[in-house]
């Protein structure tokens, strides 16, 4: 590999060794990444591992910002540790190499007479490079000239350096400086007051570094790159960077410095042999050989895949750098789970590598990190995924379009529960209305459908079936978009798509997480499909099965709206008969798919109305199928209308008004769970009742399904256990928990419905000032997408703490959308709940989050 600079000797220089701010790197120098900057720490760990990495001072954060105010450090004291005759580079050295910083700038000390001396080394043409290179750099960032000066100048070589020179004159009355300490006080005073900068400051503001953050500049001698013998400049990595699988790449350019390898359109060389072209193993394979046992060497000793910045000179490798290598989510998790595997890090530590959010890209599809984008829109990206299709502006024509063979995507101004058979038929939902917990979203993050919502920058002519871009462009109907639930972008045309990667390597790494997790989560699901989900992505079971969706199909339909046409109790009954059948076979499919696992069905909750045509002709149709005069319908149409219906009849005030629905629903409940229970474990029913707000409430409905259970054994013959509880989703049911609870198996907390009546916001319509609330401080995230831990979570936590105090055994669990939030989960799991639900393609989500957490406070963290 070669040995080091400092294998042998006495660094030269103890002044600057010992001094804190100014720093020779050496294996013991007082460098830190919070004090120099991680790329200074990063060279002192490869000179520790004695890699032949190039002499270098380090300055710190403090010596830099002196420098911007323009106290100079000891310029003699720094220029000592190089030989006189040594090149230099400055690079900046943040303390997160995200944060980015000042370009670096080479062959510092470069002057007239280094030039003929260098031309006699390796030629004037490659001399000449190196000055011109150096004197570009100074003219443009330490003189500030305007690069408009240089315009006129069409060759390099020999006769460019000259008009370089003599044009820097002409503008700065100045002939270049020719002393390497003025070159270097000029480099670094430039780069400490760029990093001051406005544009700056902003710039990595916006990558998520503090204001205040500071920047280390390393000092380091140049390696040419060019000259006489094989010389030159490259990177490397030992995986592939878009997939993280093993594979050698990088790219490598004779005669050249820098990062000039990977400039657009260079003619670099393959690294390893390759069919296709020359390779650096052809050319130089010593120095091939030494680079990937380097390269490999700082995998294991960093505990990273590192993108390793080298320079050949006369056939001799020399380590310039280390930077962790860029990646996305796929790569990112398999660079994880492999050096996991290899043993270089334990897998909880690999668990803890992986953000719990960028599971959503490895979930579904995405639009190429590569791929053109053509945004007609940004919005609210409500369901991630990527999906292109035709669009369409009715669920019947999604649905004509899915008979088709045809992806479309479904265009609504907002979506409501008559629309769900549509969304199930399209490939994507794009609505004008709404905010992350509206229905659209809420259903598209059940089903796995890209979604977005908020849409209104963009004109939704739904009758006219027409969709007005903001810069003019108008589409209709067959159209082709692509909707970008990740990002939030409305994209026309068909863009290059990444596939999901629900490999093996997604299945170690959650494998690793349950392990560590102690809360258990479970899914929303609605339905057979829903219920398959999540069982793929092993939930637990199922933590909330809305049951008014099953009444959306068309076959249901009619007979749900004859039911409320029904005069009397026993009308209502004898119509709910018909239903009955329905109800049952769909919950024998759910329970036989979850295999024995508790599946928790939540009783009817929306206002009947919404069962109710709100058009014209949707009313006269239905006069026709009950036939009944249209007036009748109208009148009863009316008579059903509600200034706020969401906190109107709905919910257990229909289970207690309206009884019929819920004896119905239970008895299918309940004859589901014999006719599951005969083929397999025996099935345990988690009953639920929405909207409670009074313990009255619960005791009226408990009595009657209570008989109608006792009605179900009777008749059947075989005993049944069953768990009834309640969905608290009102602050009320928050703050009597304690008369709740002795009623109740379990409580579920349903924090949307909770956050909206918490903080009287419509969580429809939220989303059009939302982002403006947030902007400007007054939330710190929109609490329909972040738990709210100050105000909402302070009643789960009245409401856990009285529940359990009357009942110490009863179950307590979220199953609103927060459920599969990594910041929502620490509230649940800090106030000792017992699981967690969401939307099944959000459980491997929740399950990395709950293991996160787990492994952070066995650390004390």
């Amino acid at each position: 590999m070669g040995a080091g600079p400092y294998a042998a000797g006495k660094p030269k220089g103890a002044a600057v060794q010992n001094n804190p701010h100014t720093t020779l790197i050496t294996p013991k120098a007082p460098v830190a990444a919070n004090t120099h900057g991680g790329r200074a720490k990063c060279l002192q760990r490869l000179v520790r591992l004695d890699m032949p990495v190039p002499r270098t001072v380090a300055l710190s954060f403090d010596a830099v910002q002196r420098i911007a105010e323009g106290q100079v450090p000891d310029i003699a004291a720094i220029l000592e540790q190089f030989d006189a005759e040594a090149l230099l580079c400055v690079r900046p050295s943040s303390e997160d190499p995200d944060w980015g910083g000042p370009g670096a700038v080479l062959n510092i000390g470069m002057n007239d007479a280094r030039y003929l001396d260098r031309s006699a080394d390796m030629g004037a043409e490659a001399a000449a490079a190196l000055y011109l290179r150096f004197v570009q750099s100074y003219a443009l960032h330490v003189a500030r000239l305007d690069p408009d000066v240089f315009d006129d100048i069409e060759t390099d070589g020999r006769e460019g350096l000259s008009l370089y020179l003599r044009a820097y004159e002409d503008e700065t009355d100045e002939v270049f400086p020719q002393d390497r300490g003025e070159q270097l006080i000029g480099v670094l005073r430039s780069m400490a007051r760029a990093w001051d900068g406005t544009s700056a400051r902003l710039l990595r503001q916006a990558k998520g570094a503090p204001a205040d953050a500071g920047l280390g500049l390393v000092i380091q001698e140049m390696i040419p790159g060019v000259g006489q013998g094989e010389c030159g400049s490259g990177v490397l990595q030992l995986i592939d960077p878009a997939t993280g699988m093993p594979q050698i790449t990088g790219r490598y350019l004779s005669q050249s410095q820098g990062r000039d390898a990977l400039g657009e359109g260079v003619a670099a060389l393959y690294l390893e042999k390759d069919e296709r072209g020359p390779s650096l193993e052809d050319v130089a394979p010593e120095a091939f050989a030494d680079l990937k046992a380097n390269a490999a060497l700082m995998r294991e000793k960093l505990r990273e895949e590192m993108q390793v910045e080298f320079v050949v000179q006369n056939g001799q490798v020399h380590i310039l750098d280390g930077v962790r290598v860029p990646r996305g989510s796929r790569a990112g998790m398999r660079i994880a789970v492999r050096l996991a595997e290899d043993g270089i890090i334990p897998p909880q530590e690999a668990v803890m590598r992986i953000d719990p959010h960028s599971l959503n890209e490895l979930l579904h599809r995405q639009v190429h990190p590569d791929a053109e984008r053509d945004v007609l829109a940004t919005a609210i990206a409500a369901s991630p995924g990527a999906a292109t299709g035709r669009i369409v502006f009715t669920a019947a024509e999604a649905q004509a379009s899915a008979a088709r063979g045809e992806p479309c995507i479904l265009v609504r101004r907002e979506t409501s529960p008559e629309d769900v058979r549509g969304m199930h038929a399209s490939v994507a939902v794009l609505t004008e209305k709404g905010g992350i917990t509206s229905h659209a979203a809420v259903i598209g993050r059940g089903l796995g459908l890209p979604c977005i919502v908020g849409a209104s920058e963009m004109r939704f002519q739904t009758k006219k079936k027409l969709l007005n871009a903001p810069d003019g462009r108008v589409f209709k109907t067959g159209d082709i978009l692509t909707i970008d639930g990740t990002s939030g972008q409305v994209l026309a045309g068909q863009p290059e798509m990444l596939e999901a990667a629900l490999d093996d390597c997604f299945q170690t790494l959650m494998g690793w997480a349950d392990a560590e997790r102690d809360i258990a989560i479970r899914a929303n699901a609605d339905t057979p499909a829903d219920a398959q989900t999540a069982r793929n992505f092993q939930a637990e079971g199922i933590g909330l099965c809305r049951t008014e969706h099953m009444f959306f199909d068309p076959g249901r339909l009619t007979v749900m709206r004859e039911m409320i046409f029904a005069q009397t109790p026993s009308g209502r009954a004898a119509v709910l008969e018909r239903l009955l059948p329905m109800q049952r076979q769909d919950f024998v499919q759910l329970f036989r798919i979850m295999e024995g696992q508790p599946v928790c069905i939540r009783l009817f909750d929306p206002p009947l109305h919404e069962f109710l045509p709100t058009t014209r002709s949707g009313q006269r149709e239905l006069a026709e199928a009950l036939d009944l005069p249209v007036s009748d319908v109208e009148r009863r149409v009316e008579a059903m209308s509600e200034y706020n219906p969401m906190l109107g009849l709905r919910g257990v005030r229909l289970g207690v008004t309206v009884p019929e629905i819920y004896d119905m629903q239970a008895r299918a409940i309940f004859e589901a769970t014999l006719e599951a229970s005969k083929e397999g474990a025996p099935v345990v029913p988690e009953v639920m009742i929405p909207l409670v707000s009074a313990k009255r409430e619960v005791e009226l409905v408990k009595t009657r399904i209570d008989t109608v259970a006792a009605e179900v054994a009777t008749e059947q013959g075989q005993e049944f256990d069953y768990r009834l509880g309640v969905m608290v989703e009102t602050p009320r049911a928050c703050l009597r928990a304690n008369e709740i609870a002795p009623h109740s198996a379990f409580l579920s907390f349903g924090t949307n419905d909770l956050t909206q009546m918490t903080y009287g916001l419509s969580r429809d319509d939220a989303g059009r000032f939302m982002s403006a609330y947030v902007n400007l401080g007054v939330f710190n995230e929109d609490p329909f997408h972040v738990l709210d831990g100050d105000g909402v979570g302070e009643l789960l936590k009245l409401g856990a703490e009285r529940g359990r105090e009357a009942q110490p055994d009863v179950t307590l669990s979220v199953c609103g959308e927060h459920g599969g939030n990594p910041e929502s989960i620490a509230i649940c799991r800090a106030l000792g709940f017992d699981y967690v639900s969401c939307s099944p393609f959000r459980v491997p989500v929740a399950r990395l989050s709950a293991a996160q957490l787990a492994i952070s406070s066995k650390l004390g963290g």
